[in-house]
């Protein structure tokens, strides 16, 4: 366990990992007795930085994370919105302080004089150049070996590196360390990589008048939907939930919202879902006094790939054709009866049984799961009907832990004249002993039977016998056809 990062006064005493590299947490706890640590998360570092660099798009739409706690903010033709540099400086600063975080601000020419001048500290007021030829040989960024090689060649500033004969560094620490002060120095080009997100598409119409005729504020949500589908062919996107708002002048909002299970570009297609979501409608669409604005938003988009045709025109009718009519009519009926009236499985992340598929509004079904085939001429592992919960059994075994001999159920009993397994199935030992209703987690032996009548049948014995359980008890779980 060793020290990953540390606060201003951890560091003040000393605690720091740049002054005391690979520190262990039983040493820094012998220096503070009472030191307070917490778990190093980085993937939830990562995520946090994420959402500050989201969050900093208000002040420039160049913006990008700079790991492991840094942000780039490219504010060329920005800072004058905020009162200049210094202004949005203080702006940005004073924003994190509220959220409790340590701000390093640093302005440069390029990012990479800024990611240096920040993290290694190179003044205000003084003159950016002579400010980066002070930084130490760390801000160059170097692995270990050339940082320790220019560090004992007695050169410890980047200006000191600067004033030597590239050739010479080169040939000695290799190109990347010329390339780095060059881009350090702004000699070479070092661009921004920005998190640039595309705003969600949203059109509007706005009436000089307030119209109060439903029929043609529809007509005007068709022309909005062909705005948006031509929107989305320039960014090469599908809109996978659309949403309809009529602004009435008494200031309600009617708002209509449809859905597909595949992203989609079809005019008719989405006109048709908005058709049937109207008609489903028990309050009709009622402009009162007039709508002086409709408004159409494509809130949820994802790439669509281009559709191969057919030979003779259309859309084919390979496997791609039949998804996308089977998805256009689990659009309509879900439009229709409502999203949670139709449901499709999609798999889940368990190997239990009872467990492995979830059942999903079916326009949440991005791409049909594909279930296992078994081969040709073996039986189905997994039965299609299983019984929620296991229907209890009585079992003869000829061994305590061995495969079923006869069983009773629904008071008959039954011989077994085939078995296969048994199947072992041990319990999700990471979400602890007990479930949920806090009974013990047990292992499972599952069993493939078959009686003399040819009924096949899917068993399975509840813990092992002798280390979780004396008297392990019998479940019927499922029936193959």
């Amino acid at each position: 366990m060793r020290l990953m990062a540390v606060n201003p006064v951890a560091e003040a005493l000393g605690l720091a990992p740049e002054l005391a590299p690979d520190l262990a947490l039983a040493d820094a706890r012998a220096r503070v007795p009472d030191l307070a640590v917490h778990d190093h998360d980085p993937p939830a570092d990562a995520n946090w930085l994420d959402r500050l660099a989201r969050d900093c798009v208000r002040y420039t739409p160049m913006v990008a994370a700079d790991p492991p706690a840094g942000l780039l903010l490219d504010i060329t033709g920005c800072a004058h919105l905020f009162g200049g540099e210094e202004a949005l400086a203080r702006t940005v600063t004073a924003r994190f302080e509220k959220l409790g975080m340590t701000v390093r601000p640093a302005r440069g020419s390029t990012a990479r004089a800024a990611h240096a001048l920040a993290r290694h500290g190179g003044g205000e007021g003084i003159d950016e150049g002579a400010a980066i030829r002070r930084l130490p040989v760390a801000a160059l960024e170097l692995d270990p070996e050339s940082d320790l090689g220019l560090r004992r060649a007695g050169l410890k500033t980047v200006g000191a590196v600067a004033d030597r004969p590239r050739a010479a560094i080169a040939a000695r620490f290799g190109a990347a360390a010329v390339l780095a002060l060059e881009r350090l120095l702004g000699e070479a080009d070092s661009p921004l990589d920005p998190e640039y997100r595309q705003p969600p598409i949203r059109v509007v119409r706005r009436f000089a008048e307030p119209v109060a005729n439903s029929e043609y504020a529809l007509a005007v949500l068709a022309e909005l939907l062909a705005e948006a589908i031509t929107e989305l062919a320039k960014r090469d996107r599908g809109g996978r939930r659309f949403a309809a708002l009529f602004h009435r002048t008494d200031g309600r909002t009617r708002t209509l919202r449809v859905e597909t299970g595949l992203p989609t570009r079809d005019l008719a297609a989405i006109r048709r879902l908005f058709d049937e979501r109207i008609e489903t409608l028990t309050d009709p669409l009622d402009p009162g006094f007039g709508f002086d604005c409709v408004e159409l938003a494509v809130p949820v988009t994802e790439p669509l790939a281009p559709s191969q045709p057919g030979l003779e025109g259309g859309t084919g009718k390979g496997r791609e054709a039949q998804d996308g009519a089977v998805a256009e009519l689990l659009d309509r009926l879900s439009t229709r009866f409502g999203r949670d009236r139709l449901h499709r499985f999609h798999p889940g992340y368990t190997h239990i049984p009872e467990q492995g598929q979830i059942a999903m509004p079916a326009v949440e079904a991005a791409v049909p799961m594909a279930w296992p085939a078994p081969e040709p001429g073996e039986p189905p592992a997994r039965p299609l009907q299983l019984f929620d919960p296991p229907e209890p059994i009585s079992v003869i075994a000829e061994v305590p832990d061995g495969p079923p001999y006869r069983f009773r159920w629904r008071r008959k009993l039954r011989e077994v004249t085939r078995y296969e397994g048994p199947e072992r199935i041990a319990s999700e030992w990471w979400h602890g002993s007990r479930d949920p209703l806090g009974r013990t987690r047990l292992t499972r032996d599952y069993y493939r039977i078959e009686d003399v009548a040819g009924r096949r049948y899917w068993i399975f014995r509840h813990g092992l016998f002798g280390r979780e359980k004396a008297d392990p008890r019998w479940y019927l779980h499922g029936l193959f056809a």
